[in-house]
């Protein structure tokens, strides 16, 4: 491929910045230039639900500036995203056709977990030996603005990710007024935390070592640079963290910005950033923890490369969603022999199916995760496990994916035992888009014919074959089991794969001779 330049634009709590990247075949990516515009929009989204007039003019000309160093530059390509301080204003689609009409560029507010897979992304981006990073038990923390994200690796895969409702700028602006003075604030911070981090252990790091800690923040990334001017790697120890803790956190935000020379916008949380770091640090007794210089605008220039074949990523990111998926099903106990029979069958049904139902790689994702999935329900009842799962899944976090793919998932789920509504129907109770509701009605004919293919979860039908023979989609398999229940609940659910392909689904066995 030719040289291309891409922009990446991040909208965050306490700045915007945009980076500039060449990107190549023979020399992959590289940063080239990068401008910030320190705008606090945190304390007003976690606060007020909504932006000031005066930040949101701000914020319209420094995007606007930046469009026009877009086309000096003659970027070829470029992603505009918002973090956590859009997503959670009352009026975040108003703001985004606000913004997308005033400045002429696209927006896209990131889910939670959307963001979060960007935070990684952006550091495998920037750590050749990200495979070995991961391979022992590894934690990536994300301080933001208004939660805290756990991600925990181990063995090259993601184990589970979940976030806490603790943040740096809310902390600073719903603790610390109810402080007596610093001191007495780190203590609150650290009896919450040791509530909610307590839960997250029982539940998910259980009896798993965290060697490794990784922390991605802007205001530890400008603390430790300050203090450590002189290192490549800004790894710190336990010892140095705690000692950096107890210099910073009596300090005033006048001091920090004096002494550390940070930012005002960013002075006001460094303690809290501070303090829940060397917290984790110490309950998952790591020796170190490295704070990688990095931001999600490197993500999303990564993702750009990886689309346009200059570089070849040495992690896959889909497996990282679908071990995420299996752990969440372990959760529920659903039964694992089952699942991977249904998913078996319908990614089966899916390959064959191609030219049929004209869906691409990302529905094929989401139509793996919805048979890893669709057995959740049963975990909380066995009579209602259709809205049962559905709740549990848009409850539920799943990294990787933005909130409209999670809802076609719950959709996809639900509506393999219930009864499939139109359009109009489905409207009345969920927000979807036509494009998503045709997804949806696909991928829930996929599953359901699978699924009645191991009606009896005895995993019958192991080995198939799937064509397309005029008006019927025909299902081969060999063997001796009886297969009575099987074809007779797939006879039931002809109707919705009939309507949704025409074609009529047909099973036929080939008995083996003993």
């Amino acid at each position: 491929m030719a040289v291309k330049l891409f922009a990446s634009i991040m909208i965050g709590s306490t700045e915007t910045e945009m980076k500039l990247y060449e990107i190549s075949a023979r020399k992959g990516f590289h940063l080239f230039d990068c401008l910030s515009c320190r705008i606090d929009l945190g304390s007003d989204a976690y606060g007020r639900k909504t932006l000031s007039g005066a930040k949101m003019d701000r914020l319209i000309d420094t995007l606007t500036e930046y469009r026009k160093i877009m086309e000096g530059y003659h970027v070829d390509s470029y992603r505009m995203v918002g973090t956590s301080a859009l997503r959670e204003i009352r009026t975040a689609l108003i703001t985004k056709d606000y913004i997308e009409h005033k400045t002429g560029l696209k927006l896209t507010i990131l889910s939670n977990s959307e963001q979060r897979f960007l935070d990684y992304k952006s550091i495998a981006a920037q750590t050749e030996s990200f495979e070995n990073v991961i391979r022992k038990g590894t934690a990536i923390i994300n301080i933001g603005g208004s939660s805290l994200q756990i991600s925990v690796f181990d063995k090259d895969k993601l184990i589970t990710t979940q976030n806490v409702r603790i943040g740096r700028i809310t902390t600073r602006k719903r603790i610390y007024p109810e402080a007596r003075n610093n001191a007495h604030f780190e203590k609150l911070l650290r009896e919450l935390l040791s509530h909610e981090i307590a839960g997250f252990g029982k539940l998910y790091q259980k009896d798993r070592q965290i060697s490794t800690l990784i922390a991605t923040n802007k205001e530890l990334q400008l603390l430790f640079r300050s203090l450590y001017p002189q290192r490549e790697s800004l790894i710190i120890t336990r010892e140095e963290l705690s000692d950096a803790c107890s210099r910073i956190v009596p300090m005033s935000p006048e001091e920090i910005v004096k002494k550390c020379s940070i930012p005002t916008e960013f002075a006001l949380f460094v303690s809290p950033a501070v303090i829940i770091c060397l917290f984790l640090l110490e309950h998952f007794e790591s020796e170190s923890v490295w704070v990688p210089e990095i931001s999600i605008s490197d993500g999303l220039a990564y993702d750009f490369a990886v689309e346009n074949k200059a570089i070849k990523t040495g992690h896959d990111f889909d497996e990282d969603i679908i071990v995420a998926s299996r752990n969440i099903a372990k959760r529920y106990k659903s039964s694992q022999a089952h699942i991977r029979n249904v998913e078996y069958l319908s990614l089966l049904i899916f390959d064959r199916t191609r030219k049929v139902h004209m869906l691409g790689k990302r529905s094929r994702l989401l139509l793996q995760i919805s048979a890893i999935l669709h057995n959740c329900g049963k975990y909380i009842s066995l009579t209602d496990v259709s809205d049962c799962a559905y709740n549990i899944l848009m409850a539920t976090e799943i990294i990787g994916l933005s909130h409209a793919e999670r809802k076609i998932v719950a959709n996809v789920v639900r509506f393999n035992t219930a009864a499939f509504p139109s359009y109009d129907e489905l409207t009345q109770v969920d927000s979807v888009s036509m494009e998503d509701y045709l997804v949806i009605a696909k991928l829930t004919a996929i599953l359901r014919a699978a699924n009645a293919l191991d009606r009896t979860h005895q995993q019958k039908i192991t080995d198939a074959s799937v064509a397309v023979k005029g008006s019927e989609l025909v299902i081969s398999t060999t063997g001796n089991e009886d297969l009575t229940l099987e074809k007779g609940t797939l006879e039931e659910e002809n109707s919705l794969f009939e309507e949704v392909f025409n074609l009529r689904p047909v099973l036929h066995q080939k008995r083996k001779q003993l």
